[in-house]
């Protein structure tokens, strides 16, 4: 039950930050920065069991890991940019919040194209021609 775990600890800080936002709205702040990285700190664990039980079923499947690769570091570069662009929200900076996510599309588009080639040229030699 560690959702429970997770949401007890986002909802005391919860709590604390909009009491201390009265009286010190920076300690709020760093209040709630803190606690989105303890908890993701917390499913740093659950990340490495998923990323390994990838790894062993491509393995199986006898798939590319340059593949597996690829896509697991664009799973992480659109969490991490999800995760900087709502800190960065909170912060009250939108339009730098509209860079981070910008920034991340542009860097998913970039390792994309890779496979993208791949899966085209292989279309294109299954078609008779």
């Amino acid at each position: 039950m560690e959702i429970l775990k997770i949401v007890g600890i986002a909802l005391v800080a919860t709590f604390l930050a909009l009491i201390i936002k009265e009286q010190k709205p920076n300690f709020a702040f760093l209040l709630v920065v803190f606690t989105g990285c303890f908890i993701f700190l917390f499913l740093v664990d659950k990340i490495s069991e998923i990323i390994l039980m990838l790894e062993k079923l491509a393995i199986n499947a006898k798939v590319n890991m340059v593949y597996v690769e690829t896509i697991l570091k664009i799973i992480g570069i659109a969490y991490i940019a999800e995760f900087a662009s709502q800190i960065t929200k909170d912060a009250g900076q939108g339009a730098i919040a509209s860079k981070i996510e910008l920034a991340g599309k542009i860097l998913i588009l970039a390792m994309g194209i890779p496979i993208l080639t791949v899966m085209i040229e292989t279309i294109i030699k299954m078609i008779p021609g």
